[in-house]
């Protein structure tokens, strides 16, 4: 598995815009024939504001085919629009984790 952190401060535009932005980046990703299933795509946004979104590819094939996709590329730029250009993208590894995922 491949985990990506991707960490910003929502700094234009209107929220409920980018929410359904970040909502249509998801539909994207799970009605591509080639990336259903590969990728989870979980985006959260903390009390002061801060958004925190957390990728997971199946593999580092699956990964690259994501961001081969036009609508990865839309969204990227859509992120650094939404946050002044400050984002940062942190690669994860795994130290442990529970059995069940919620």
């Amino acid at each position: 598995m491949k985990r990506t952190l991707i960490r910003y401060r929502f700094k234009n535009g209107s929220p409920e815009e980018w929410h359904r932005d970040i909502e249509r980046f998801i539909e994207a990703i799970d009605t591509d024939p080639e990336l259903s299933g590969k990728i989870t795509y979980r985006a959260m946004r903390t009390p002061e504001g801060d958004y925190v979104h957390i990728a997971t590819a199946v593999d580092q094939a699956a990964a690259d085919l994501l961001g081969e996709r036009e609508f990865f590329d839309r969204y990227a730029a859509r992120t650094g629009a939404v946050s002044g250009g400050e984002v940062d993208v942190v690669p994860l590894e795994l130290v442990a984790e529970t059995k069940t995922r919620a």
